[in-house]
């Protein structure tokens, strides 16, 4: 075993934001006046490596929704550079935009709204295959992709209505492992969902990660939920990470304002210290 298998830290970066700040011009406040411009991100440093869970935790607000668009090539930042595999993603040229548009996927917190309720969930699978003209045999992957999400392929006919919430996560895990990626964006994927699916849905992640070798980024407000579910964690506040480390040390022993009061505002601590990061 080599010394970068003991220690993820010696291995690059699979995908990392350096150095980035987004900001948004707003309304003038007078005829001549110039446009104020809002920081939403400040000057952020956030990286995954490969087979590796990472969480971004921070309350509403903080600039997590935009750092995940600009993560996932959706927003260009104004200042700073997003990297996949070494190679920046705005001037990595053509081929390496498809491959980096293929090797991070996202699921997003409402299955729902990002499934189209007139199409069956067979060709709803099949849709980041074409839009990303990938080739192959089509029908052995999105039985493969069943299979690794436990659904039985009595789904592929039926419409998103049809599901519960807990069911209607894993499809969207399913659509997102399509195209074979390597990075998973999860954005509060369990937080619209009963406590006892939550457990199902982390436990689902997890496996992914172990078992696929994938890359996770855990984007959530809840410090437990991303305690049982990653390794290393970033914590925002007013569009900086204000602190970066472990699960348990940020419960036990959080520095930053904001850290500890994600921490007071868990009702139960222990049931986020009962679980089992990955490692």
């Amino acid at each position: 075993m080599t010394m970068a298998a003991n220690d993820p830290t010696l291995v690059p970066p699979l995908l990392e934001m350096r150095q980035v700040t987004q900001t948004y011009a707003l309304n003038r406040q007078s005829l001549l006046g110039a446009r104020p411009q809002l920081t939403v991100l400040d000057n952020i440093h956030f990286d995954v490596r490969p087979g590796e869970a990472v969480g971004l935790v921070g309350e509403s607000g903080s600039g997590k929704t935009t750092l995940t668009r600009i993560l996932t090539g959706m927003e260009k930042p104004r200042e700073g550079h997003v990297f996949y595999d070494g190679r920046d993603v705005w001037a990595g040229g053509a081929e390496h935009w498809r491959q980096f548009r293929r090797s991070v996927q996202v699921v997003m917190q409402n299955p729902r709204s990002s499934l189209d309720p007139r199409m069956r969930i067979g060709s709803s699978l099949l849709e980041p295959l074409r839009s990303l003209k990938i080739e192959g045999d089509h029908a052995a992957r999105v039985f493969e992709v069943l299979d690794q999400v436990g659904l039985t392929r009595q789904a592929l006919e039926r419409y998103p209505h049809e599901f519960s919430g807990g069911q209607l996560q894993r499809i969207a895990i399913a659509r997102a492992l399509m195209p074979g990626p390597k990075v998973l964006i999860a954005d509060e994927p369990v937080s619209a969902l009963d406590v006892s699916i939550q457990a199902q849905v982390l436990n689902l992640l997890k496996d992914l990660v172990n078992n696929l070798g994938l890359s996770l980024v855990f984007i959530a407000h809840d410090l437990s939920v991303v305690a049982y579910t990653t390794s290393r964690v970033s914590v925002m506040s007013a569009g900086r990470i204000v602190e970066v480390g472990k699960p348990m040390d940020l419960f036990v022993r959080p520095q930053a304002e904001a850290t500890q009061n994600l921490v007071g505002a868990i009702l139960t601590v222990e049931s986020g210290l009962a679980g089992n990061a990955l490692g």
